[in-house]
């Protein structure tokens, strides 16, 4: 699939993530934040929270989940990116980290699994689903 098609994709389901969130009384403070090595789809407030949400949007079916996908690896990059915004932006919130798998049909937003805590920089193995 060529990449702009994968942004495409992408789009959408950060785009309903954050109607989500917005429905929670969130606040979305930035939208892909990126840094050499790292990005970070959505970064929200919610009351005393700081929220480091990665999107994963997948088919209907799709043979390997949103939430596999954040591997190890993934967290790591995830958790040196937030370090990173947090420097930069020093705020008296407690960070979280949730992922949000988006299921999609066509550009239809089907289902949104959203798991909060899903991993912590204290155990990036550890998964909250």
């Amino acid at each position: 699939m060529a990449k702009s098609n994968l942004r495409a994709i992408g789009r959408i389901g950060e785009d309903a993530v954050c109607r989500l969130l917005e429905t929670r009384g969130c606040e979305i403070l930035c939208r892909n934040y990126t840094i050499k090595g790292g990005e970070i789809d959505i970064i929200a407030r919610q009351e005393e929270w700081l929220l480091f949400v990665e999107v994963k949007t997948r088919r209907q079916n799709a043979l390997v989940s949103g939430t596999i996908a954040v591997n190890r690896q993934k967290q790591q990059r995830i958790l040196q990116t937030a370090l990173r915004y947090l420097m930069e932006h020093p705020l008296d919130l407690q960070p979280r980290f949730d992922v949000a798998e988006v299921e999609y049909t066509g550009s239809v937003v089907r289902h949104i699994h959203y798991i909060e805590r899903a991993f912590d920089a204290s155990s990036p193995n550890s998964y909250g689903f």
